[in-house]
């Protein structure tokens, strides 16, 4: 019996169910299930004898291969499928040695691979899309709790205006659709049955070839494509990419969680859970663990995206080296997606939100941020780069003399000439300074409702 991987880090970084999908017996099934329903294809245009299949069909069970063999075999032969289809032939010839003659029949170790591959992928969309959904609804749900919750805003790290967390967190939400509605539009490009032979033709196959295709398309549920794509590989550079698109989305997340983490933040936690976030060293830490796997796989995602990329001209019918190159890396950067979002999903459902310290925070500038919103207000009454220069030298003012923006204004004549006490109060409440922010919640609340529907 194989067992899945199991590396130190797995549980970290990836989930459990992905892994398994992409585990040497995951990959050997893919093969098998390919070879099984090629055998049904060829039977049923009567390529080859109906008391053929039951053979090669019992013998395709990944249970069966010994994978330590298998490793060592492709040392020698270049690729996994041909010592598998060697080890299927000789258990199908156990069986019947009629049957045997028919294992693989007009097919190359190539559609084995990468048909095999797509049924993996086929896999692994569907844990995508379940989980992709899961944090699409946990966001909404917190977008929505949070939606006039103010926050400092930051740009260059430092604070600008004020914003909402449901507005951050809302804007995650529409990546997140927009990632969900990518994977629906690709899937019919992707999910291709990949049927070429020896070198595209399908030569070895003759009159039969078209059948057999259509026959085959229709055992493993795949579209049939207009050509084989052995050497063209967009479609898998394709998913690649989307891949990259999830993992920078929620690298974001978890950049902007572990930054409003800091002490001197300290705003928005992940849930706290027993043994969580600790140090080996310091009792009080609280580390953002989940934030971190993250910000790892979007930091890992984009070198992986680019071996994909770097992979694509592929020599003439069949590629030396570049093909290979392949193998490793799509199932890798599923994997990592998939550990990031059981992070997030993690995370975005208990997130821990203290209102009253990001209400501290807006006012370490004592009033600063919000110099904007009186400076327009001025601007209506004695024009822009009059209220400009003057909120100006306010600000000045206030930093020198190490007070509220508020104080200063109301002692300023100028000021106090165009804007009234209720007025100034109001311009320097956070409150009342958010913008569209609720409308953008509202808004990506609504795309995500209408894509789930």
């Amino acid at each position: 019996m194989n067992s899945p991987s199991n590396q130190l880090f797995d549980a970290y970084f990836t989930q459990p169910t992905m892994r398994a999908i992409f585990c040497d017996q995951g990959r050997v099934q893919g093969m098998l299930d390919f070879e099984a329903a090629l055998a049904r294809a060829e039977a049923k245009v009567g390529l080859i004898p109906a008391d053929a299949v039951t053979p090669i069909e019992s013998a395709c069970k990944a249970d069966f291969y010994d994978y330590s063999a298998l490793a060592q075999a492709i040392t020698a032969a270049g690729n996994s499928a041909i010592p598998l289809v060697k080890a299927l032939g000789k258990r199908v010839a156990a069986q019947s040695v009629e049957a045997e003659r028919y294992v693989h029949l007009g097919a190359t170790s190539q559609d084995a691979m990468d048909s095999g591959l797509v049924l993996q992928l086929r896999a692994a969309t569907e844990l995508l899309e379940q989980d992709l959904t899961g944090l699409a609804e946990a966001l909404a749900v917190q977008a929505e709790r949070f939606a006039d919750t103010p926050l400092a805003g930051r740009t260059w790290l430092q604070q600008a205006t004020p914003v909402t967390l449901g507005m951050k967190l809302a804007g995650v939400l529409g990546a997140v659709t927009r990632h969900r509605q990518r994977l629906g539009e690709l899937k019919p490009r992707l999910f291709c049955l990949q049927f070429g032979g020896a070198s595209g033709s399908l030569a070895a196959l003759g009159e039969q070839a078209w059948p057999v295709a259509e026959a085959l398309a229709r055992e493993l549920d795949l579209d049939l494509p207009d050509q084989p794509w052995h050497t063209q590989r967009d479609r898998l550079v394709e998913f690649a990419s989307l891949l990259g698109l999830i993992a920078g989305s929620l690298g974001k997340l978890g950049r902007d969680l572990s930054l409003l983490m800091q002490t001197e933040a300290g705003e928005v936690f992940e849930p706290s859970a027993p043994g969580k976030g600790g140090s080996s060293t310091m009792p009080h830490k609280r580390n953002p663990v989940s934030a971190a796997v993250l910000i790892g796989a979007a930091t890992r995602a984009p070198g992986l995206v680019s071996t994909m990329f770097a992979a694509m001209p592929q020599e003439h019918e069949r590629s030396l080296g570049l093909w290979h190159a392949e193998w490793e890396t799509l199932p890798e950067l599923c994997c990592l997606v998939s550990g990031a979002l059981q992070q997030a999903l993690l995370v975005v459902p208990g997130l821990e939100v203290d209102a009253a310290r990001m209400c501290r925070n807006l006012d370490l500038t004592q009033g600063l941020v919000l110099a904007e919103a009186v400076s327009i207000a001025l601007a209506q009454r004695i024009g822009r780069d009059a209220a400009h220069h003057l909120v100006e030298q306010c600000c000045r003012q206030a930093v020198k003399e190490g007070a509220h923006l508020r104080q200063v204004l109301g002692a300023n004549p100028e000021v106090t000439a165009q804007l009234s006490a209720a007025e100034l109060d109001r311009l320097l409440d956070p409150a009342h300074y958010l913008g569209q922010a609720l409308r953008w919640v509202e808004r990506a609340v609504a795309d995500h409702k209408n894509f789930s529907r």
